[in-house]
This record gives structure tokens, C-alpha cells and sequence, in this order.
């Protein structure tokens, strides 16, 4: 029979990708080869629908920017210049290569750099761990994306814990605060399209018109980095009008006195005068949201990518309490679930393979454990650190030279004569173009994994559809042939995903009772077993994970850490980095969320959906624009201290005046001018959990000359 009489068969899988909606899908395939994917009509939240992105996936998986085999740089970094080899050679080149930086500069001299391609138990979870701590490599702080919010929120309730977002549908009064829903958790904006039909109101604060702004009902736009000015005042207005639970607060919180008196310090007027919205807007939003309920937020972490932006998590995440949201139907907060699925954590990350400390005193330089490396900053790592330097550099699931803060600190660090780097990667990407040895690795169809999600309730089994495309290998297959190639035994480097998987729902939790791997096999997903659908959490006041076991509006933790036991307002102070004489120097903040076509740098390859984001542009507002001269459809030339780029003007009254928008991440190579937005970002950190700043970004931007 040719294959194309084959008849189509349909596997059960699902998208692996850096997104709250880890949407079950379904892969049709004729023969081995893929010809196309749909959502699962079976899953009761993602609905059948896939977002755009992943709609055509059979584009990324046949790309034409798709690396097959192992191959060898053989010119100068960055020059293209590849010869392709066997994988024995491959990996018996990366193994002499660490053996030797080992015995020279200890294992710290190899960093592992990866977040987050994938979000698989097996494909990141695993292989962030095993095969590092056995060689006791430089550990990776992989705080790029969330760390910042998870902290300042932790402070307020002890984890990140959450709504479950079904719920939302029983919300009469939703705010979404600081997140694009509708380009960046599509599947949640269905179940609020339909709390509104039912009567809900629905409020988007955000400091650009988004289409999800577009949406809403009203769309409050404070500027960048004030939000914790207008959550302590959303406070104040609840507290002066004696709208707030007091008994709720009595039983289930510590320092709420405490706490009304810093938010006395934030009436209407002052917080108008902070943020640029008007007493009114501010009072009326206070009044709804604890008039106007079942209220629920959902709070996104763009807005924590600011220098203040754990302060300002930590603000928000008080509301609930005030008004007693919490362990009710269509109340509460959502940040992540992803701290809601019970996986044997230690069977998947094996934290048993690192060197036992009475043995790392020579291995780690005197240290009783490996170093750790904040992943914002490995410009500053690989050019600045000593004792050891960074000597080789092992990047999967990353695309750094794209992705990190400071690019041409990046750029500069990669290109390295004596870095050596290793690159696993799906596609021809900016930083596999800098690799030694590049590494071809398996899209989701052509392997195993097992996805829980920071969106929802569900838990998701990728099962392969297709073989692997030339000589493609799964991450986990990498580390334990790395492992293997090191020399090292343990019977950890010989599981395979299925076992990996296995261990992983062995964790004897209630909430996966029933769900083993046959039954994904034959299911594709499965929820987490709680007592109500949609879950109620934090009922009677119980589930909080405080030392005090309740909401802590004031907390001894952050003092013990170094911050006021209260949350405040921090104004955003000028980056040091920058040596400004002037503030006014760069007089724009730059903010740079995701794009509605691309995931990060995931997808932006694709010629379809770089069709839909047409090219990188700025959206800026048109009293910026006239000043400098600037009509739309200009070339821009933007910069500030760290670098220069080019974009293209959108003049638009969706950004307010001395705030400019650029969606990301366009790749390097397809900019306009090989630099991206990230040229332009600081890999200064966040106030708190180490994050990124990518949104305190001050910059300065005219007319490209010549044009």
C-alpha cells in the first residue's frame, strides 16, 4: 500500500509549550508522517481549540530551519559553516572536551542553561537535575519567568496556590491584572466571555489596550511599575468605607491593622497622582470589586518583570482577604496552578545523585555545593565569572542568544574562542548558529512526555505520533548518553521517559488517585481529583502555607528576608547600569510582552505566523511621535546605553504618552536590522525571586536617518 493510501491515524497528545493552557491535542498521521493537529473535543477546558501558534504544528515540525543531524562547526562561530557527524562522535567529543575542563577547572566550569522549550516532566523537569548534580555542574537559576511573582505572592499566603480558572465562570466581577489573556491563555477567555453573558463584569488593567483590554468592559491603563499604588488604594477605599470582611480577617489573617494603616497612606488622590488614574476610576474599581462579587483576579506575570514587580504581586495578592474571597465559589486569585499537581518530585529531578558534601570540598573549589547562576545574567557570567569561568556552556530548551536580557553581553559571551558550547535544539536558532557542536533534538510528536500545567487542573500524556525526523533524540535520551559517556553508573541514567513518568504519578497524593500512565495511555488527560468541580481551595481558611498557617498581610518572613513586613509602594529607580546623568535621557519605558503569533522565540521562525506579526514594530503614542518628528510607518531607530535597534513606528493611542510597546521575541537573525528588543534590556534583577526586568527598560528613540 503507498502512504498515500495509508489510512489516517489519530494519536492522543498534547502541546508542550511554555503556556498556562497545555492545550490535549490530537495528531493526525498518515504513514510517519504528520499532516496536521486539532485540539481534543474531550477535555472540558481547552475544548477542542488549539491557539494559532500550534494550530499548523506540522509547519515546525517539517521547518526548514529544522536541524536532523549532529553537527560539527568546522569555521568561525557564527559563520554556518557546519560538518555533520555520527553521534558516537558527538558525544564522544562533548565527553572528552568536560573531562578534560574538569580536570582542569572542576566540574562549576560547565553550566547547563535551558528554560523553558518544554514544560515536560521528562523532557525539563528531569533533565534539569540528574545528570547536573551527578557531575556537580554550576546550578541554574531559573528565575526568568516567574520567580518574582511566586515570591512576592508566597509572602502574602505561602505558595502560589490558586483559583481553579473553571471557576471563573461563576465570577461576577473578573479583573485581569497585567496579563493579554486573549494572546497569551486563549482558553480562559471563553469561561469569562461567559460570566459576562451571565452579568459579569469584566476589567482589564494593563498600560496597553491589548485585545483582551479590547474585550472588556473597562480597561484601566496604570502607568508601568505603579501597581502596587493602585492595589494598597483599591485597600484604602474598602477599608474607609467599611467594605471589608472583618471577620474574615480576624480569623484567617495576621497583621490586617497593620496592614489598613499602610494602605491609609494610599487615598484616591495620591494613588491618581502615582499612577495616572483619575480618584474616580479608582474608587469605583474598589467599590465594585467588593460590592459587585463572587470577584476573582486573574493576575498574569508580566507586571512582575519590573524591578519593583514582586512588591507589586505582593500588593495585589492581599485584595482577596480583604474582602474574604477566599474558599468560595468564583472568588479568590489565580497566578499559576502549577503547585496544585502532587508529582513525586524527588523520583523525577533525583536530587540523591549530587556529591555527597563531605566529598565537594575539592570538587566545588571549597564550596559544600555547586555554585548557582542566574540565568537573566549569563552575558555577565560568561564574560565576568572567575574561580572557575564558565568553560562550557550546554543550552536545551533555550534559545539565550535570543531570549536573555542584554543581548550583546550574550552575544558577546557565546563567542567565546575557549567557551566551549553544546547546543540540543529542534531548529537552526540564533544560538544554535554559535554552537561547537550542535545537537538535533525531537519535537513533541516524536517523543514521551507527561504535562501538568500552571493554567489548569489537568494533567496531560504527549505520546509520540510520528518516529524521530533524521537522526533527532529526545533531551532525556542525551542526558543519560552524556551520563553514560561521563562514566557515570547509577541506575538513573538507564530509565527511559516511561519510567520516569511512572515514578513521577507514584506519589501516593489523593489528587491523583486513579490517573496512572495506562490510564493517559488510553485517555490522553486527566484532572486532579478534588472534592468540588471547579476546586475550591483555601475553604474555612485552610490550605495557606504561612508559618502562621493564614494570610499574612504582614509578614515576619519578608522582614527576615530584608523587606518591610509590609507591602508598599517602590517607585522605579533609574538602572544603574545605565550611569544616567539625567533620567530624562531615555524618557520611554519600553515594555515587551509576548507576541499574539510567536511563544517567546518558539514559532518565530514560522512564515505564516511572522506573516501575522509583519514585522517588529513599536506602538507608541502620538504626542512621543510628534515631538521627535516621527509619522507612522517610520523606521525608528531605538537605543539607550546597552545597544541600538530598529523598529518600525505604529502611532497609536492603545499606549499612553512616555510609554512605548513592542511585541516579542522576533529572532535575531529575522530583525530588521539582526538585532531584537533585547539588545535594549538590562539583566538587572527584581526587587525579589531574582527575576527578570525585561519591562523597566528606559529608552530613547527618532527617526532612522536616511529614511
Amino acid at each position: 500500500m503507498t502512504e498515500q493510501n495509508l489510512p489516517i491515524r489519530t494519536v492522543r497528545t498534547a502541546c508542550p509549550h511554555d503556556c498556562p493552557d497545555t492545550c490535549s491535542m490530537l495528531a493526525h498521521v498518515k504513514g510517519n508522517r504528520l499532516i496536521g493537529v486539532s485540539g481534543n473535543l474531550d477535555n472540558p477546558y481547552t475544548r477542542g481549540n488549539l491557539c494559532r501558534k500550534v494550530a499548523h504544528y506540522e509547519e515546525r515540525v517539517y521547518a526548514a530551519e529544522r536541524v536532523l543531524y549532529p553537527l560539527r562547526r568546522i569555521g568561525p562561530k557564527g559563520s554556518g559553516e557546519w560538518k555533520q557527524i555520527s553521534w558516537e562522535e558527538a558525544l564522544t567529543e562533548i565527553g572528552y572536551r568536560w573531562k578534560t575542563i574538569i580536570a582542569d577547572y572542576g566540574p562549576e566550569a560547565i553550566l547547563p542553561y535551558s528554560y523553558a522549550g518544554t514544560m515536560g516532566v521528562v523532557n525539563m523537569s528531569a533533565c534539569d537535575g540528574r545528570l547536573w548534580y551527578r557531575m556537580g555542574a554550576s546550578q541554574l537559576l531559573r528565575t526568568i519567568c516567574s520567580a518574582a511573582a511566586e515570591t512576592g505572592y508566597s509572602y502574602v499566603n505561602g505558595w502560589s496556590g490558586g483559583m481553579d480558572p473553571e471557576d471563573f465562570v461563576n465570577s461576577r466581577y473578573i479583573i485581569a491584572w497585567g496579563t493579554n489573556l486573549s494572546s497569551t491563555n486563549v482558553h480562559l477567555m471563553p469561561i469569562i466571555r461567559e460570566a459576562q453573558a451571565k452579568g459579569a463584569r469584566f476589567v482589564v488593567i494593563d498600560p496597553f489596550r491589548t485585545r483582551t483590554a479590547n474585550a472588556a468592559d473597562l480597561h484601566i491603563a496604570p502607568k508601568p511599575g505603579t501597581d502596587a499604588a493602585l492595589a494598597l488604594g483599591i485597600a484604602n477605599v474598602i477599608f474607609a468605607q467599611n467594605l471589608h470582611d472583618e471577620a474574615y480577617l480576624e480569623a484567617y489573617s495576621v497583621g490586617w491593622k497593620q496592614y489598613r494603616d499602610r494602605c491609609s497612606e494610599y487615598p484616591p488622590e495620591t494613588v491618581e497622582a502615582i499612577t495616572g488614574i483619575p480618584r474616580q476610576v479608582v474608587i469605583d474599581l474598589a467599590t465594585e470589586y467588593a460590592t459587585c462579587g463572587p470577584s476573582a483576579i486573574r493576575l498574569g506575570y508580566g507586571l512582575s518583570r519590573t524591578v519593583n514587580g514582586g512588591g507589586m504581586i505582593r500588593a495585589i495578592a492581599c485584595l482577596p482577604a480583604v474582602i474574604g474571597a477566599w474558599g468560595k465559589p468564583g472568588s479568590g486569585l489565580l497566578l499559576s496552578t502549577s503547585v496544585h499537581f502532587p508529582l513525586n518530585k524527588q523520583a523525577i529531578k533525583r536530587p540523591d545523585l549530587q556529591v555527597p558534601p563531605d566529598s565537594q570540598s575539592e570538587v566545588h573549589w571549597g564550596r559544600q555545593t555547586p555554585r548557582t547562576i542566574n540565568m537573566n545574567q549569563i552575558g555577565s557570567a560568561l564574560l565576568e565569572l572567575s574561580d572557575p569561568p564558565i568553560k562550557s556552556l550546554f543550552v536545551y530548551n533555550s534559545n539565550p542568544a535570543a531570549v536573555a536580557p542584554d543581548s550583546g553581553r550574550v552575544r558577546a559571551g557565546l563567542m567565546r574562542d575557549d567557551l566551549f558550547l553544546v547546543v540540543h535544539e529542534q531548529m537552526m536558532t540564533d544560538n544554535a548558529r554559535l554552537a561547537d557542536i550542535l545537537l538535533p533534538a525531537t519535537s513533541q510528536l516524536e517523543c514521551l512526555d507527561l504535562l501538568t500545567a500552571y493554567g489548569h487542573l489537568y494533567i496531560n500524556l504527549c505520546q509520540p505520533a510520528i518516529a524521530p525526523l533524521g537522526e533527532a533524540k529526545a533531551n532525556i535520551e542525551v542526558m543519560n548518553a552524556l551520563a553514560n559517556e561521563m562514566g557515570f553508573t547509577e541506575s538513573a541514567f538507564k530509565e527511559d521517559a516511561e519510567a520516569i513518568i511512572r515514578a513521577a504519578l507514584d506519589s501516593g497524593n489523593p489528587r491523583l488517585n486513579g490517573i496512572t500512565y495506562e490510564y493517559l495511555q488510553e485517555m490522553g488527560f486527566a484532572r486532579l481529583k478534588t472534592e468540588y468541580t471547579p476546586a475550591l481551595f483555601f475553604e474555612n481558611g485552610e490550605g495557606f502555607r504561612t508559618a502562621s498557617g493564614k494570610i499574612e498581610l504582614y509578614s515576619e518572613q519578608a522582614k527576615l528576608d530584608g523587606y518591610e513586613p509590609l507591602p508598599d509602594y517602590y517607585p522605579i529607580s533609574p538602572d544603574a547600569d545605565m550611569n544616567l546623568s539625567e533620567p530624562a535621557d531615555y524618557p520611554i519605558n519600553l515594555l515587551s510582552p509576548a507576541a499574539h503569533h510567536f511563544l517567546n522565540s518558539t514559532f518565530a521562525h514560522i512564515p505564516s505566523l511572522q506573516k501575522g506579526e509583519q514585522e517588529p514594530r513599536i506602538w507608541i503614542h502620538a504626542e512621543d511621535a510628534s515631538l521627535r518628528g516621527v509619522t507612522d510607518g517610520d523606521l525608528l531607530q531605538v537605543w539607550n546605553q546597552r545597544g541600538k535597534i530598529v523598529l518600525k513606528a505604529v502611532i497609536s493611542d492603545r499606549v499612553q504618552r512616555g510609554v512605548a510597546w513592542t511585541p516579542s521575541l522576533w529572532w535575531q537573525n529575522d530583525s530588521t536590522d539582526g538585532k531584537n528588543v533585547n539588545h535594549l534590556t538590562s539583566d538587572r534583577l527584581t526587587d525579589m525571586g531574582g527575576g527578570s526586568t525585561f519591562h523597566t527598560n528606559l529608552v530613547q528613540f527618532s527617526k532612522l536617518e536616511g529614511t
